[in-house]
């Protein structure tokens, strides 16, 4: 018998205990122990609830009980989530979560504390909700040498630029109806800021990289700057506008990691990653490039990545399960030294700036101009630094938005 202890039955915490009871006999087979829940920790009760004969409110009566084998943090944020997971791992119960944010603050710290008392700290649903992802970066890959990791990461900003593109549509527009249908927050700022994207990335990337990544080093820009204009021109060069977490290791000198809406071709397989859908592609030397998709967020697809990981622990329930992150800290280079071609919107006429703008930018690899859109046009600029792009542009008022270009490096 396994006992777990969930903390906070709200989204994340109720999917965990409907889909233990949904799949019991499955989930005891795969164990091959009887998974029971012993204790829901929350501030409430729920008495119409079949949970209500679980619920306490004291986290010391789950930390006194020598029977907890697992604890689940399912209440999000960082207070006191931290707190209860890191008094868990010391009271020697393994712990599992779905918290992103817990894991990109903490996760050096938590590992290493889980290490040392032998138990585990997993966290599969943190950067993919339902998508595995975690446990292929560190156990299915582990022949393989990666070298990066693209992905939309982030449901959000995904449904919005999918529906500012089909609907031509405003970003203030989408927001509205992404928050009446609860797909985005009242406060969307996290989302649409890059900031939950920049976590989950820096989570990817320690695993694959095996070296902690610190999310506050990764150069992030949100999609509040993307208008209809911007989808327009994409759509006619047969590109989509994707919020891109991104991270590769060119050599063992050169490792950058950037979180910013992207231009991509339609042969990128994340052009056709719409609506919420998430996806992640990673490239390895000998496995090239494997691609996970699916529900990047929801109740049940979350709390289906979290049973996997109590499934996870039950399985090695008397040891420590390793994990690839390395607590040594990465050295990002400078994304500023890093190349890209880059789509740059302009304020007035093509055919008397073009020269001009070809004196500044060099050999042009394309200039767009739309029938629809008056008084500006957009060009295309060869490959170059973002230090270099910064510096020619500095001075220049005539620029309306720049898009950086993903993969087009030649």
């Amino acid at each position: 018998m396994i006992n777990i202890a969930v903390l906070g039955y709200g989204v994340v915490g109720s999917g965990v205990v409907e889909v233990l009871r949904m799949n019991k006999s499955i989930i005891d087979r795969n164990s091959g122990r009887k998974i029971r829940i012993k204790y829901v920790l929350d501030l409430i009760d729920f008495p119409n609830d079949p949970v209500q004969e679980f619920i306490v409110h004291d986290f010391d009566t789950i930390i006194d009980d020598e029977e907890v084998d697992i604890v689940v943090e399912a209440m999000g944020g960082l207070d006191p989530a931290y707190t209860f997971v890191k008094r868990a791992l010391l009271s020697k119960k393994h712990v599992c979560t779905s918290n992103k944010a817990l894991v990109a603050e903490y996760g050096n710290e938590l590992i290493r504390c889980a290490k040392e008392n032998n138990v585990s700290f997993l966290f599969e649903a943190s950067c993919g909700g339902g998508i595995p992802i975690i446990r292929p970066l560190n156990t299915a890959m582990v022949a393989d040498d990666l070298s990066s990791i693209v992905g939309i990461l982030n449901g959000t900003t995904n449904y919005i630029l999918t529906y500012m593109e089909k609907e031509n549509l405003s970003f203030e527009d989408v927001l509205r109806e992404a928050q009446r249908l609860g797909y985005a927050e009242k406060n969307p700022a996290s989302d649409v800021e890059g900031t939950d994207t920049c976590r989950k990335l820096a989570i990817l990337s320690s695993i694959a990289y095996e070296n902690y990544f610190d999310y506050k080093e990764i150069k992030t820009e949100g999609i509040t700057g993307i208008d209809i204009n911007d989808m327009l021109y994409a759509s006619a060069i047969n590109k989509k506008i994707k919020l891109l977490g991104f991270s590769k290791r060119e050599d063992n000198e050169t490792t950058f990691a950037i979180v910013a809406p992207f231009l991509i071709s339609s042969s990128n397989p994340l052009y056709n990653v719409n609506d919420v859908l998430n996806a992640i592609s990673v490239h390895g030397n000998a496995v090239n490039d494997v691609m996970y998709y699916g529900s990047g967020a929801g109740k049940l697809p979350t709390a289906s990545a979290v049973v996997s990981d109590i499934v996870e622990i039950a399985k090695n329930i008397d040891r420590h399960i390793p994990l690839r992150w390395n607590s040594e800290k990465i050295k990002l280079s400078d994304i500023n030294e890093i190349k890209f071609r880059y789509f740059v919107r302009i304020k007035g006429n093509k055919d008397e700036m073009t020269d001009k703008l070809e004196n500044i930018f060099g050999p042009l690899k394309r200039v767009i101009s739309l029938d629809t859109i008056d008084g500006e046009f957009a060009i295309i600029t060869k490959y170059m630094s973002e230090n270099k792009f910064n510096e020619l542009t500095k001075d220049l008022s005539f620029i309306l938005n720049r898009i950086r270009i993903f993969n087009e490096n030649k």
